[in-house]
């Protein structure tokens, strides 16, 4: 509901999901074009120096675990994960609308399923030390995806799994969220 109000489209594949189920079939270039529309809309009520974008993997993945350790916010287990996302085991081969899934400490609905997300990262190898809120590399040729989708095995789910994928392609796996940064 919330792209095609901004953008004026909705270029989903599922539909029928409902007005209230991810957008998706979006390119990378598509979710920045999102935030930036956003943002000249909501400048008025957003504070000085605040700014909508994508999350960098890392906030991406701080944000899904909510303070938890375990592979989904709700445990470890795959029934753990049918409690907090949609995922290939509980689908029914779609997206659902957003919020039918426990959300996690923080009030984030379906971050380790529905569609995989977005990040404002290019994909690379980690690190090899220890780094705190780390970016991946200034350039490359596939973005970051974070999280599981409709689709997805429930492994590809866990907090901590990373996909990359050229970011000039659409696919009905694969959506975005926002993050207001300060």
């Amino acid at each position: 509901r919330q792209y095609q109000q901004l953008v004026g489209t909705n270029p989903s594949n599922f539909q029928n999901a409902g007005a209230d189920a991810p957008v998706e079939q979006v390119r990378w270039d598509d979710a920045k074009a999102f935030c930036a529309k956003l943002q000249h809309r909501s400048a008025v009520q957003l504070p000085q120096g605040t700014r909508v974008a994508l999350p960098t993997e890392a906030q991406w993945e701080y944000a899904c675990r909510a303070g938890t350790r375990t592979p989904f916010h709700t445990g470890g287990a795959e029934s753990d994960l049918g409690r907090a996302g949609w995922y290939s085991g509980n689908s029914g081969g779609q997206t659902h609308a957003v919020g039918g899934k426990a959300a996690n400490a923080w009030g984030l609905y379906d971050m380790p399923g529905n569609v995989r997300e977005w990040c404002e990262d290019w994909y690379g190898d980690y690190p090899a030390a220890a780094v705190s809120d780390p970016t991946g590399p200034s350039s490359g040729s596939a973005r970051v995806l974070r999280g599981g989708s409709w689709v997805s095995n429930a492994g590809r789910c866990r907090s901590a799994f990373r996909f990359r994928y050229v970011p000039v392609r659409r696919y009905d796996f694969i959506g975005f969220r926002v993050v207001v940064l300060r």
